[in-house]
């Protein structure tokens, strides 16, 4: 890397850590290894994480009966996402096919995850979501196209696993996400993505969407309204 590559490369990363301090974060906690993915939060791997919560509508009204938790963690090739999600009735798309994506998979109930790595465009992103079903969408977004829905034939080699438990009524959407397909560093202790958490529920004339960081928009895509990912220690 050259004097002037280095410079840009310290310079960003100031940046991004300054932004870090006045912009929502949530931390995801070093594992030493991967491990199969499970819905557990209560698991030795999940109880480790750092639970954030998302119980806003998308201009931040307060949605009863469905704050959801979400948990992260990393290793050096992955990073790890958990979702447990309230719901009253699951809104699912018939027929699911859990064996390749499905496009227009946000017609349904799923949880979403934004991640972007470039804070200079930032209109450009990574978005992942999972069904109650298995079900699973991997876009490659640029919203300066007119039709940045058409990223959904990007292939980012995500895996989810699901678990729904009727009883309490609540879903588990776990996601292993290769940490390459959202940034072109290494993975190491401070990076820091851009993103936002997202869940859909319910059909269309009783939808509720709840957000992390409420876009106030109808739309879910609003880099502006985005919060923080920090990649932290573990335990030693």
């Amino acid at each position: 890397m050259n004097g002037l590559a280095k410079m840009v490369a310290v310079l960003m990363l100031g940046s991004a850590v300054a932004l870090a301090a006045e912009t929502p974060v949530i931390e995801a906690v070093q594992a030493t290894k991967d491990v199969t993915l499970e819905t557990d939060p209560a698991s030795p791997f999940w109880n480790e994480a750092h639970p954030i919560y998302m119980d806003k509508d998308t201009y931040s009204k307060s949605i009863p009966g469905h704050r959801s938790e979400v948990r992260a963690r990393w290793t050096k090739d992955n990073l790890y996402v958990l979702f447990t999600c309230p719901y009253e009735h699951l809104y699912l798309k018939p027929e699911p096919n859990t064996q390749q994506e499905t496009n227009e998979l946000w017609n349904w109930d799923v949880a979403e995850v934004f991640l972007g790595s470039d804070f200079r465009d930032i209109k450009r992103y990574k978005e992942f979501e999972v069904s109650p079903q298995g079900e699973w969408i991997d876009l490659d977004v640029d919203l300066h196209k007119l039709h940045h829905e058409d990223g959904w034939t990007w292939n980012s080699g995500v895996e989810v696993a699901v678990r729904t438990d009727a009883a309490s009524h609540r879903w588990y959407a776990a996601m292993r996400i290769p940490y390459s397909a959202v940034h072109t560093r290494a993975a190491a202790p401070v990076n820091i993505l851009r993103t936002n958490l997202f869940r859909s529920q319910g059909p269309p004339a009783h939808r509720r969407e709840v957000t992390w960081q409420p876009p106030m928009s109808n739309t879910f895509h609003v880099p502006e309204r985005f919060g923080l990912l920090k990649l932290v220690r573990g335990r030693q």
